[in-house]
């Protein structure tokens, strides 16, 4: 088993790293605002449907943590409602102590992550570098997976996408949704294998019982991919590429060959994944509300800081990094012309919590 995990290649895309003005952890601001909202029907979910055989050590696993400090906030959330829920049954003095596993990829700044541990953690912590589409921890070793706003992100490139010689091939586009169905099918197809893999792989990780609990952006059921808002920023993304490639400062070939490896789900495909796969129950499936998230600064500005923090690295390890700022400044005035258009979108962050049930 061990030597089929580490045979596996996964594309790893890191968020920014350290905590300077384009870090991850200086702009995840909205990401924050999801685990907020989403915090109460996740507590929900621990008081009522957690259901395992307690032993003196609980833990916890955060997949695609990156730096913080998110994560943090996430992980003591869930670490004070397990207590909560214990100390209601009167079983507290079952559990003696909490174990937090961080993971992410190889590549992920985890010297950030460690230096920001909160001092005052009252849990053990551990680093687990590896991508969630595949194993990471023993069998039946794991009593909750969290894991908000990193699901999107697929192992890799759908291979037809970058291939000129097929009908999948994404020429002049850097992403699925506005493109053709050729290559929206090549995306859906991957998605579709990549959670087949993520779900199989918690299914032996997790005890009977236990909980997988996902935010997700995502794009409402029944909405065409070019109209969701998350994909919709990835598309101002790539025109802003092609219009380098018109000035001549990227070549139009390094853009034909550039794609991102994200998805944007809707619920009812990750309930049919679940149901393929066969090993948990859906126990929450609910969208979030939406929050506005700060006035303080205008919706380009957040949108083109936050698209930087989460892909400067791919695109930098792609184009170089000379074209870095120019690329976010015309972003930034991309979001500003078209934000008329963009508010014509489709937003949808949703929660679910999967419960593993007996096979």
């Amino acid at each position: 088993m061990a030597e089929e995990i580490s045979s596996k290649v996964f594309e790893a895309h890191p968020m920014n790293g350290g905590d300077g003005p384009n870090s991850y952890a200086k702009n995840s601001i909205y990401q924050r605002r999801v685990v907020d909202i989403a915090k109460e029907l996740m507590n929900k979910a621990i008081l009522e449907k957690l259901d395992i055989d307690m032993s003196n050590t609980f833990y916890i696993a955060d997949l695609g943590c990156s730096v913080g400090p998110n994560t943090f906030y996430s992980v003591e959330n869930i670490l004070e409602t397990v207590r909560s829920k214990y100390q209601i049954q009167g079983q507290k003095s079952q559990i003696s102590e909490f174990q937090v596993f961080f993971n992410d990829h190889a590549e992920n700044d985890f010297n950030m992550l460690f230096k920001s541990l909160p001092q005052n953690r009252q849990y053990f912590a551990v680093g687990v570098p590896g991508s969630f589409h595949d194993r990471l921890f023993p069998n039946a070793s794991i009593h909750i997976v969290h894991c908000s706003y990193a699901i999107q992100w697929l192992s890799r490139v759908p291979e037809a996408v970058v291939d000129s010689s097929s009908s999948a091939w994404n020429k002049g586009r850097i992403h699925y949704s506005n493109s053709t169905d050729e290559v929206i099918r090549a995306y859906e197809t991957q998605c579709s294998e990549d959670m087949e893999c993520f779900l199989h792989s918690r299914a032996q990780e997790i005890v009977y019982g236990g909980l997988i609990i996902l935010t997700i952006p995502g794009r409402p059921d029944g909405t065409p991919h070019s109209l969701s808002q998350a994909n919709m920023t990835l598309q101002f993304l790539g025109s802003c590429l092609m219009d380098m490639a018109e000035k001549g400062d990227v070549s139009e070939e390094k853009v034909d060959s550039f794609n991102i490896p994200m998805y944007t789900m809707s619920p009812q495909e990750l309930k049919a994944a679940v149901e393929r796969n066969g090993c948990f129950s859906i126990e929450i499936m609910s969208e979030l509300p939406h929050q506005s998230i700060t006035n303080t600064i205008s919706l380009s500005q957040l949108l083109a800081s936050h698209l930087r923090a989460g892909m400067e690295g791919i695109v930098k390890q792609h184009f170089g990094e000379d074209i870095i700022d120019e690329l976010f400044d015309l972003y930034q005035n991309k979001c500003e012309e078209n934000a008329s258009i963009f508010k014509l979108g489709k937003s949808l962050s949703f929660l679910a919590v999967l419960r593993r049930i007996a096979d």
